[in-house]
């Protein structure tokens, strides 16, 4: 990619095109203290406020800068590398490729917590490792005074819900969620009922004295890819029927229509919902409806088969960060009257996770 200049007009060419940049998209972008505020980058001028007639008087281009003289008497010097990046996809976070994982998987993205360790280098790798795999394990997070709370607003900001700002995940009586027991939960994805669903859960374990109670983590992704190859009528009913999911206890009621596999403008992977105790299937006729319930029979026995589903044991102070958009997660059973399994948890979504590898790529010069 580069910047060309003929006459008194900018060219923008990348691979045999070329193109010619609008002088007033180059206008609207004029810097320095007078057009943009040092601290906030917002502009100090409104652009809809230009004459529609904006021209080019001169231009200079060196190795590093384009220089530009307007006919409204504006002069702007831009960084050439920040004209070529508005020319390709600038959300860095798009360009980390999902890696497929299954049973086999052995590395659990693992590191260490630190003090300051939200700006360093080893965070901006964390969340590379996040976004690659779609969870990642911290060890060693302080468990006092909810720090988990702390946590995620060093991130970006909690994102609060009917469950609280954050909460404890352990056995009580009269729970509102079969997570509040000691009961084994299959693979699912959290609050598949709420629009929009939380994009990030982090669960942080805080005491886990018994032999059970293993976490479980599913890649939908993988499954269904898998799907999709394997039974693609399957794949193509779960993208396209919207089904009911409902969330009910005693001071809320809430409810939200999606497909189990949601699909992103391109027609690609962007979302898992699974959540079969709180799903409803909607009235359609009978030889549509078998095909469904058999595509969510396959894809559940899939979610659930040893072939895909990773088990560990959260330790102590040991913190796990996962995507609620890819993953399937789930618990094991336990006996309570061995001793305690406390985790606190909470929600993220993902503008705090991108706008902290925004700013730390931005950080350290990446």
């Amino acid at each position: 990619m580069k910047i060309e200049l003929e006459k008194n007009k900018v060219f923008f060419e990348n691979q045999g095109s070329k193109k010619e940049i609008h002088p007033f998209w180059l206008r609207e972008r004029a810097n320095g203290d007078t057009f943009v505020d040092k601290i906030t980058q917002q502009r100090l001028f409104d652009p809809t406020q230009l004459k529609d007639n904006i021209q080019i008087d001169s231009l200079n281009l060196s190795d590093d800068y384009l220089e530009i003289s307007f006919n409204d008497g504006v002069y702007t010097k831009l960084a050439i590398k920040n004209i070529l990046k508005e020319f390709s996809d600038t959300n860095d976070v798009k360009h980390i490729n999902k890696i497929k994982w299954d049973s086999s998987l052995k590395d659990l993205n693992i590191f260490e917590f630190k003090n300051n360790f939200f700006e360093e280098k080893e965070m901006l790798k964390a969340l590379i490792n996040f976004y690659q795999y779609g969870f990642v394990i911290f060890k060693k997070v302080p468990t006092k005074n909810n720090f988990i709370v702390n946590f995620a607003n060093s991130i970006g900001s909690i994102r609060r819900t009917n469950f609280g700002e954050f909460f404890n995940v352990k056995s009580k009586p009269n729970p509102n969620d079969l997570a509040y027991t000691s009961l084994p939960l299959a693979p699912h994805t959290d609050n598949p009922y709420r629009n929009p669903v939380p994009c990030i859960q982090i669960l942080h374990c805080i005491e886990n004295e018994v032999s059970g109670g293993l976490s479980t983590l599913v890649d939908g992704f993988t499954v269904t890819e898998q799907l999709k190859k394997d039974f693609p009528d399957y794949y193509k009913i779960l993208t396209e029927i919207k089904v009911r999911f409902q969330f009910i206890d005693q001071s809320v009621v809430l409810e939200g229509w999606a497909e189990m596999i949601k699909l992103d403008e391109f027609g690609e992977f962007k979302q898992v919902r699974f959540s079969p105790r709180l799903d409803f299937v909607p009235l359609m006729d009978k030889e549509r409806l078998e095909l469904y319930y058999s595509a969510r029979k396959k894809i559940s026995e899939l979610y659930n088969s040893d072939n895909y589903r990773i088990e560990f044991k959260l330790q102590t102070g040991d913190l796990l960060m996962m995507d609620n958009y890819r993953l399937l997660h789930g618990r094991t059973n336990y006996d309570a009257n061995e001793g305690n399994r406390f985790l606190q948890g909470c929600y993220i979504d993902y503008d705090s996770t991108e706008g902290k590898f925004g700013h730390l790529k931005r950080k350290f010069n990446l």
